[in-house]
């Protein structure tokens, strides 16, 4: 089955002042969040992107622009889609503000102990419940998608935000959306996830350094590995505080 890159965009001028930014206009990746998505080239480098798929915000059309404007100067240009469904989550009246000041309020703890019950408030606010079934959706559809027209070699990406891609791993893993704050994602980082008949295996979570090791194999091995003989995953195996809506651990 084809492997999926989750990437989170880079860091971004709202991680930087610590403001919870959703679906606000005008975010874009800071200086560091360039560099970081730059550096994505090269650690994507040696393997063979069959397609994009990344949320309609800046932040991350951003942070796949490199990589899309490097594949097309090198003769290997890959078809880029935007899909709402992997964007982000739709945080309401607490879209803009700063996340010190959202952890005095009642719902912080809901959204830290028991996110499955969590609304944020207003009439644009969704339920994080419904932010994962919507994300889930996307990517085991556009997966689908990618099976049946690159092959079951292929690798795809899906550039996506912090909760976003915590909730995706959460489901892989069989976890109960109440644990996915559990799960730490960096900026520009990569959660690799093949989904198989059988189950889901999560290949790599938050990973910042090199991906070299998911390229391909021979149709062969992969078919065993896949099969679960050898490494079940069909690849090389290889704070405290709060987690902060939008992805990042601890209160910043």
């Amino acid at each position: 089955m084809p492997t999926l890159l989750l990437v989170r965009h880079g860091r971004s001028t709202a991680n930087t002042s610590g403001v919870l930014a959703g679906w606000s206009p005008g975010v874009d990746l800071d200086e560091s969040g360039r560099r970081q998505a730059d550096g994505l080239v090269d650690r994507l480098a040696e393997l063979p992107i069959s397609l994009v798929v990344s949320s309609p915000l800046d932040r991350c059309r951003q942070t796949v622009a490199p990589l899309l404007s490097a594949r097309a100067a090198a003769g290997t240009p890959v078809p880029d889609h935007r899909d709402e469904r992997i964007g982000e989550c739709r945080y309401g009246d607490w879209t803009g503000r700063k996340l010190a000041e959202l952890a005095d309020e009642p719902l912080w703890r809901t959204v830290q102990a028991h996110p499955s019950a969590a609304v944020f408030p207003g009439p644009e606010g969704e339920s994080l419940r419904e932010m994962s079934h919507r994300a889930v959706e996307a990517v085991r559809e556009w997966d689908a998608r990618v099976a049946e027209e690159h092959g079951p070699d292929a690798v795809w990406l899906a550039c996506s935000h912090g909760d976003v891609i915590k909730a995706v791993a959460a489901d892989a893993l069989g976890m109960h959306l109440d644990d996915f704050q559990r799960i730490s994602v960096e900026p520009c980082s990569v959660t690799a996830i093949r989904y198989t008949p059988m189950r889901p295996f999560l290949l790599r979570l938050g990973d910042t350094g090199g991906l070299a090791s998911l390229a391909p194999r021979p149709s062969d091995q992969g078919s065993k590995d896949a099969a679960g003989a050898g490494s079940s995953s069909g690849r090389e195996e290889g704070p405290s505080s709060d987690a902060v809506i939008g992805g990042d651990p601890g209160v910043r």
